[in-house]
C-alpha cells in the first residue's frame, strides 16, 4: 500500500483533484487491509444486506467505471450494472460477495491507474458524452469531484462495516 496523503505535490487544480481522489481510494483500500475472507463478505447491518466490504469495493469500482467510461467517454454499459432494476438497483454490490476481496481490490487499483491516465489526457473542462438525468453534460472536473464525494461517503460505510465485522477501527 502506498503512503496516503491528501497534500498534493503541486497546487494546480488537476493535481489537487487527483490527489484527493487517490487519497479517498487509498483510504478505501486501507479500510480493507488484513480482513478475513469470511469477514469481507459479512453484512452486519440488518437493514443493509448488500453492505459488505466486498460489496462496497465492488460498488466503488463500478461507480468509477460508470462515470468515466459510460458517462464521460460515452461507452456502452457493461458488467453487473447492466443487471440493475428497480428491485435490484445495485447488482454490483450483490455479485461482489462472490469475488475474493483481494481480486476486487486489485481490479479497483488497476482501473484507478487507467482513470488517472484518462484524467491526465483530458482537459478538466471537457464535457461528458452522455447527459445526466437532468439533461446536462457535466465536465470532467465535476466527474472527479463527484467521485471524491462518492468514495469519501462510502469510506464511512467501510469504516462502520469493518468495525462491526472484526472490531478494527482507525484505518
Amino acid at each position: 500500500m502506498t503512503q496516503r496523503t491528501d497534500t498534493p505535490p503541486t497546487w494546480d487544480e488537476r493535481t489537487q483533484l487527483v490527489t484527493f481522489l487517490d487519497y479517498a481510494r487509498d483510504t478505501a483500500r486501507a479500510k480493507c487491509a488484513g480482513v478475513s475472507a469470511e469477514d469481507a463478505r459479512k453484512a452486519p447491518l440488518p437493514s443493509s444486506p448488500l453492505m459488505t466490504l466486498c460489496g462496497l469495493i465492488g460498488h466503488l469500482r463500478w461507480v468509477e467505471y460508470y462515470w468515466f467510461q459510460v458517462m464521460f467517454l460515452g461507452e456502452e454499459l457493461a458488467g453487473p450494472l447492466t443487471e440493475a432494476t428497480d428491485d435490484d438497483p445495485d447488482p454490483e454490490m450483490r455479485t461482489a460477495v462472490d469475488i475474493p476481496l483481494p481480486q476486487l481490490l486489485a481490479e479497483y487499483e488497476e482501473q484507478s491507474a487507467r482513470y488517472r491516465r484518462l484524467v491526465s489526457d483530458h482537459d478538466l473542462n471537457s464535457t461528458a458524452k452522455r447527459p445526466t438525468s437532468d439533461g446536462r453534460h457535466v465536465d470532467l472536473r465535476w466527474v472527479i469531484l463527484h467521485l471524491i464525494e462518492e468514495t469519501a461517503r462510502h469510506n464511512g460505510h467501510l469504516d462502520v462495516v469493518r468495525e462491526l465485522v472484526d472490531g478494527r477501527t482507525g484505518a
